[in-house]
């Protein structure tokens, strides 16, 4: 016999963890290889865990709600292979760090991090949170000695998401209030979870013990429990309206949005589709939908605007040189999701249709993975899907732009003809820009907008696919 550790699979370049939603076994039952074990959760998406060996589930290492990072073992396989095997060495799980913490050395203090220590609680009182928990507490506006007073039912006492979602939940209905201790941060003091992320990681064990002026002051209860009047129903926000609140408020205060708009014909466009889509879905075995349409000719017009491709870094302008489009994608839930088709220029129409169905068919039943929604440097979402005719919408961080497709309308037009001005009905359609107007600039953003009408509007009737 032989046991094989099931590590916290790497869920993208910027994911350090995610959190335990379901166990699919349990202790002593039997798996099978790439059966599924578990569903986890990120910041971005919700996945599951495949099993990487065959035998029998011999210990969990992590419960449900509990924060992991990548690369810790979550749990062990006894499998029926004789020798010994070998995996890469993961972390630990905290709960089997045992041994006492020892004072740390100025010449140590430079020692890179290592996960084991994850979830240790500094002997000066200071605990460990997770960045997951660092971003509920922001977005709610729990500074940082508030959370202090938050009980932990984690690892050593450890504030899990479970916890301040209680504690938020209570909150709200009165049953704990505010509490204001003198180090409460709040508002532009407070760190970013990423940055107090890496500070905790780097938190020597033998910190020096509080002075007098850095002592937490006795609580001092503040306000009342919200009143809501009249006849209400409260909901509760679940976990990815949280997060996408939280990320359309931080891309508020990020970027300063300037949005432009235009109106193209694309009665070419309609016309041709309405020409080949049946023949297109019985020799290519999908749809072609106004989307793949839509990106084919988006992307032939970022080429030639570069600024829009870009993010921003300090004082510095990142151009990106993979296209790589996000497309929103309107969940059963409600909720909105962007998967990202790479390399979109690198597409025809007919890979472009394929790419598209395939990741709105995956989103709208829970089977992206977490790549998918990870790289993109520039984001089209249709709102005319939903009946708008035009949207003001929020650009997805660090991207610097967003174009909006609205409704696709009849309307009677004025003509322009070498023979005179002729009134005709047409299909039209308003486009929507908004940008960061920290690096792009009205002219530019205009520019670019008009540009990608006009591509629209020279759709050739003609082509093949």
């Amino acid at each position: 016999m032989a046991l094989v550790d099931l590590v916290m699979p790497k869920l993208g370049e910027s994911i350090m963890e995610a959190t335990i939603l379901k166990w699919f076994k349990q202790e002593g039952d039997t798996v099978e290889q790439d059966e599924t074990l578990l569903e986890i959760a990120t910041d971005k998406v919700d996945s599951e865990v495949p099993s990487t060996a065959s035998g029998m589930l011999k210990e969990i290492l992590y419960k449900v709600n509990d924060v992991v990072p990548v690369g810790a073992a979550i749990a062990r396989i006894e499998t029926n292979v004789t020798e010994t095997v070998t995996e890469k060495p993961a972390p630990a799980p905290a709960a089997s760090i045992t041994e006492e913490v020892e004072p740390v050395a100025e010449s140590e203090m430079e020692i890179p991090y290592q996960p084991t220590s994850v979830s240790y609680i500094p002997s000066n009182g200071h605990r460990f949170y997770s960045p997951l928990v660092l971003n509920i507490a922001n977005s709610e506006g729990i500074g940082l000695g508030e959370l202090e007073y938050i009980p932990g039912t984690g690892n050593e006492g450890r504030v899990t998401k479970k916890d301040i979602l209680q504690y938020v939940s209570e909150r709200k209905t009165g049953e704990h209030k505010p509490v204001i201790t003198n180090n409460n941060v709040t508002g532009d003091e407070w760190k970013q979870p990423a940055a107090r992320f890496d500070e905790q990681r780097k938190t020597p064990a033998n910190l020096p013990a509080e002075t007098e002026t850095t002592k937490l002051q006795p609580v001092v209860s503040t306000g009342k429990a919200s009143a809501h009047e009249g006849n209400v129903e409260i909901i509760e926000m679940d976990r990815m309206r949280r997060m996408i609140a939280k990320h359309m408020v931080d891309s508020k205060h990020t970027s300063p949005h300037v949005t432009s708009f235009a109106e193209a014909d694309v009665t070419n466009m309609v016309l041709w589709r309405e020409k080949v889509k049946k023949d297109f879905e019985k020799r290519e075995g999908t749809k072609v939908t106004f989307m793949p349409l839509f990106i084919e000719a988006l992307v032939r017009v970022m080429k030639r605007y570069p600024l829009v491709n870009s993010s921003v870094d300090g004082d510095r302008i990142i151009i990106k040189k993979d296209l790589n489009i996000g497309m929103a994608t309107a969940l059963q839930n409600g909720n909105l999701i962007v998967p990202v088709i790479r390399n979109a220029d690198h597409l025809n129409l007919v890979g472009l249709s394929k790419a598209v169905n395939t990741l709105a068919d995956n989103a709208r039943n829970n089977r992206l993975k977490p790549d998918d929604t990870q790289g993109g440097t520039f984001t089209l979402t249709n709102v005319g899907t939903f009946g708008s005719l035009m949207g003001t919408p929020i650009i997805n961080q660090p991207q610097v732009a967003i174009l909006a497709v609205g409704a696709i309308k009849k309307r009677p037009v004025v003509i322009e003809t070498e023979q005179g001005d002729t009134i005709g009905i047409r299909h039209m359609m308003y486009l929507s820009l908004s940008y960061d107007h920290r690096i792009v600039d009205g002219s530019i953003g205009a520019s670019f907008l008009t540009a990608v009408a006009k591509e629209f509007e020279n759709w050739n009737v003609d082509r093949s696919w």
